[in-house]
């Protein structure tokens, strides 16, 4: 009994096993017919329908590389923002729930972008609604409809990073993308933290999304900038878009360039300031580091407006231009070097009109009777173009080409191969060159920088070249190339010549460019402070067919030289063309710059004693000039240097006046949602407050802010960009 029991339990457990099996194994031949005719018989409409919704091969951009100043801040960058749109046809965007949050959403949109009404954010989301509706309609009719409403632009200007992510958590717009239909697209701009600083030589990108550079270093090291484009695959699945990295994009590598921000800053605003002052076409100055080649800072400014100047050429780099009397000093080097003069032969110059092969040569004190004799340093600190060409003339009248080979000797052809696109060369005319239209004036004319053209940066080089014991050096423009904070490449001096003359002919010239500033052309760059060397120069401006016209403004004023002469640190040329008003100088109009940029360099980056200053009046002192800021600090420092001050009222910010010597803190308006004034702080206090107003602050120069891009008193737009500017 107990083994029949046991059979039929065996036999039932058997028949349970076969069963599943059964269904089990029909189950699979189920699941095989299945994938056989999903591979087979409908694999193509599968595959189709799977492509569709599969979109491969996406490019994913690099990030560009910054381009930093040589302590490393920031002078380019990539900036992301974002624009805003919605698809009205996302397959979840229903019309119930985008109604019900229509009204708590535009009241939402106001408060962050209040350049719409509440109302009007209604009207204009309501507008990209209406528009699906009559897209519809058309579809219905059978009419063909190129759907705009998918991309229906939701706000007018772009937002950063920290605003789309206060967007998404808006009402209606917080939900997926399928169902609020919020389509976000990244455009990357390209922006300049200090503004126009070095703008030109830091160069420009084509386009939003950095297609290339356009110009400067930008374009010069493009491919190192640019990075290498990843890939992606997007693909869409239950509802959700979403891109997945195929390829991992490789982003742009950094340029740390030569160029020092504070030293720039001086260097803009003294050419601005002198520029304003005559009211010239453009300038150009640059500074260059005696001991490496490097460029410390490099500005170009052309007039653009009444008032209005602005970087638009690298004039620097680019311009082929006569040199005029700056170039005296290679013709002296090179008739020195020859042994066909000393410093104390004399040259007579007579009354200062000297004609020759029919031609009449001019002193610029012709009318005053001109300067009788001189001796050849004298020559070269009074610009005197009868003297240095009559020395030439004396010297390679009956061999031109010797004279020619002597300017080679000195490097003054040679292609400096500068790291910006555009850029100049020397053309230097030989009478073994036919096509260079050699004549019996040419000799003459050219002692005293005409018929040939040198770019600025060029004859910079060459005065660098002098102040640096006569070793001339490549100028470069980037010293240090990274990738992901590591040093890749560091860029070193580079010699190009390594002697342009013997060490006596060096000292000879060197003396007689520091009698220059001393006793001649160059006396209004004399400073109290800073012993500064180099050369005048005045040219009339070619007009071409025209040739030379007198009267008018058609001039160029230069002064190229170095500081502090006895060590010299640094060497400067400043090039000045077409000012309207002053008199025509340049030793006033183009070494006035040089000598302020001389003068700000020394106190700011070398060390003196006390006793090379002169003394401050002190038996009447003037009331100290105080900047707006907090009003508690403003009192700290006026207590602790005991100085007399009255308040206005309890105020937070404080705008100071001065009455008969006394320093009043007046009450300085600071509410809710309005952008304040800032004019008259310093940096500190200024940034502060607009950041805590919830601005983002862009800045250029030093000082005290004299504008800001924002007019106080307007309402404030959070993570609007406001610039200011000190001075």
């Amino acid at each position: 009994m107990l083994y029949e029991n046991k059979k039929i339990r065996y036999n039932s457990i058997q028949r349970r096993y076969f069963f599943v099996a059964v269904c089990f194994a029909l189950f699979v031949i189920v699941i095989l017919i299945q994938a056989i005719n999903i591979s087979f018989v409908e694999g193509d409409v599968w595959r189709k329908r799977g492509a569709a919704l599969t979109k491969p091969n996406i490019e994913v951009l690099p990030t560009r590389g910054n381009i930093f100043a040589s302590d490393g801040r920031l002078m380019a960058t990539s900036e992301t923002n974002y624009r805003l749109y919605i698809d009205f046809w996302a397959d979840g965007l229903k019309k119930d729930t985008l109604m019900k949050y229509l009204e708590p959403l535009s009241v939402q949109l106001n408060k962050k972008f209040p350049e719409r009404t509440s109302q009007q954010h209604r009207n204009h989301i309501l507008k990209g609604w209406n528009m699906r509706i009559q897209e519809t309609k058309l579809i219905a009719s059978g009419k063909k409809v190129r759907k705009k409403s998918r991309e229906y632009r939701l706000l007018d200007r772009e937002l950063n990073y920290l605003e789309l992510k206060e967007v998404r958590t808006m009402p209606f717009l917080k939900q997926n993308k399928n169902r609020s239909g919020l389509i976000t697209k990244e455009l990357r701009k390209r922006t300049k933290p200090f503004g126009t600083l070095a703008s030109r030589t830091i160069g420009d990108i084509y386009g939003t999304y950095e297609k290339g550079g356009k110009n400067g270093l930008e374009m010069e090291y493009n491919d190192l900038l640019k990075g290498i484009p990843g890939t992606s695959t997007r693909r869409k699945i239950n509802g959700r878009i979403i891109n997945v990295i195929d390829v991992e994009p490789i982003h742009g590598k950094d340029i740390i360039s030569t160029i020092d921000i504070d030293i720039q800053d001086i260097t803009e605003k003294a050419l601005l300031k002198k520029l304003k002052e005559i009211d010239a076409e453009s300038g150009t100055s640059v500074i260059m580091e005696v001991a490496t080649g490097e460029i410390k800072a490099i500005t170009n400014m052309q007039r653009i407006g009444d008032g209005n100047w602005r970087e638009t050429k690298n004039h620097a780099v680019a311009d082929e231009t006569e040199p005029g009397s700056t170039f005296k000093v290679a013709s002296m080097m090179v008739a020195l070097e020859d042994g066909m003069v000393k410093p104390s032969d004399i040259v007579e110059t007579g009354n200062g009109i000297f004609f020759y092969a029919g031609t009449k040569m001019t002193d610029h004190n012709w009318n005053k009777g001109g300067y009788q004799n001189l001796s050849a340093e004298q020559v070269i600190w009074n610009s005197s173009n009868i003297g240095i060409a009559k020395i030439i003339l004396r010297s390679y009248e009956d061999n031109p080409s010797k004279f020619i080979e002597g300017l080679h000797r000195m490097g003054l052809n040679i292609d400096l191969k500068l790291e910006i696109p555009g850029a100049g060369h020397p053309y230097i005319k030989s009478p073994k060159d036919k096509a260079s239209q050699w004549s019996r004036t040419s000799l003459p004319w050219m002692t005293f920088g005409y018929e040939l053209t040198i770019p600025p940066i060029y004859t910079l080089t060459f005065f660098n070249a002098i102040a640096n014991k006569g070793k001339m050096l490549r100028p470069f423009f980037v010293k240090e190339i990274k990738y992901n904070l590591k040093t890749e490449e560091t860029r070193k001096p580079e010699v190009v010549v390594e002697q342009i003359c013997s060490p006596k002919t060096l000292e000879a010239i060197k003396s007689m460019l520091e009698g220059v500033v001393e006793y001649g052309t160059g006396k209004d760059v004399k400073s109290n402070y800073i012993n500064i060397a180099g050369k005048t120069g005045t040219a009339q401006i070619s007009q071409g067919s025209l040739g030379y016209r007198s009267g008018g403004r058609s001039h160029q004023v230069s002064f190229c030289g170095y500081f502090p002469a006895e060590n010299p640190k640094y060497s400067c040329i400043t090039v000045i063309r077409k000012p309207r008003f002053g008199v025509l100088s340049g030793g006033a109009m183009a070494g006035g710059v040089v000598k302020q940029i001389a003068e700000e360099v020394n106190a700011r980056f070398f060390l003196q004693k006390p006793s090379d200053y002169p003394l401050q009046e002190t038996r009447n002192p003037k009331t100290p000039t105080v900047k707006n800021g907090l009003a508690d600090q403003t009192e700290f420092v006026l207590d602790k240097i005991n100085l007399d001050y009255k308040k206005e009222g309890k105020q937070q910010w404080a705008k100071i006046s001065t009455a008969k010597e006394i320093i009043i803190l007046n009450n300085l308006s600071v509410k809710e949602n309005i952008v304040p004034s800032v004019l008259g702080m310093g940096v500190k206090d200024a940034i502060y407050l607009l950041e805590s107003s919830g601005l983002i602050v862009r800045l250029s120069g030093r000082g005290k802010v004299v504008s800001q891009s924002i007019d106080a008193g307007s309402k404030i737009v959070p993570g609007k960009i406001i610039t200011i500017k000190l001075m």
